[in-house]
């Protein structure tokens, strides 16, 4: 696995991947901090697209990514990872909408399980699903790292709206 480091407001995100796909967006903090791995190798250029693409949306200037990405996990996973990919711009979502969208209304805790394991949150954007009061539950990176995210959307998209 290959990987680089960039820089972003919330803190170093870890980038790892094979020279063709990203597979990893990982943390420098927070409950799911991530470093990487002693066998893997040092390499930036596969991931220069990657690195542009986050400074844009940090920047305010993208809404969506457009990268070559692997995410692991089971179907379940999948699908969940993909119901994430929908939940537009600068909007929230429940678990529970989550669970409606895959097909499986009753899976709300599997569903905040596969999400808490997304590889790729923010090209992925696991930080839109939040509590079905509106609170802002569990995230890899820390709650103020979703809080300055999900502000972030706020501002440049000019809506912010939950929806159960």
């Amino acid at each position: 696995m290959l990987y680089t480091f960039v820089s972003s407001p919330i803190g170093q995100l870890l980038l790892a991947g094979s020279d063709t796909a990203l597979k990893v967006v990982g943390f420098a903090t927070g409950s799911k901090a991530r470093g990487p791995s002693p066998d893997w190798e040092r390499f930036d250029e596969p991931f220069k697209d990657a690195a542009r693409q986050i400074g844009e949306y940090f920047d305010g200037k993208r809404r969506d990514f457009d990268l070559a990405i692997e995410p692991e996990g089971s179907q379940f996973q999948t699908n969940v990872l993909d119901a994430l990919r929908r939940i537009p711009y600068g909007e929230t979502r429940s678990y529970s909408w989550v669970a409606q969208d895959i097909g499986q209304p009753k899976a709300i805790r599997a569903v905040g399980a596969a999400n808490g394991r997304n590889p790729l949150p923010i090209v992925i954007p696991c930080h839109r699903v939040i509590g079905q009061d509106g609170d802002l539950t569990g995230f890899g990176g820390g709650l103020a790292a979703k809080r300055y995210l999900l502000d972030l959307e706020r501002r440049y998209s000019g809506m912010f709206e939950r929806k159960a």
